[in-house]
């Protein structure tokens, strides 16, 4: 099923790629991944970031898809 995610950084940033590009998501922003869009997260910079993820509805990790 697909959802909504809302992620919060608290701390650092967070590299959010998307088929258009990149964003960097610093702390205090947020970004929304539609259902169905497709998001690979990172966090790169020396002592990573803190954030929150708030899905869509809630999903389960045996029926979220996730690349290899």
């Amino acid at each position: 099923m697909p959802f909504e995610e809302i992620t919060l950084v608290l701390r650092g940033m967070l590299r959010v790629e998307h088929r258009d590009g990149m964003l960097e998501v610093r702390a205090g922003q947020a970004v929304v991944a539609q259902p169905g869009e497709w998001v690979r997260c990172s966090s790169p910079e020396p002592g990573g970031a803190d954030y929150r993820a708030v899905c869509v509805p809630a999903f389960a990790p045996s029926t979220v898809h996730r690349d290899s």
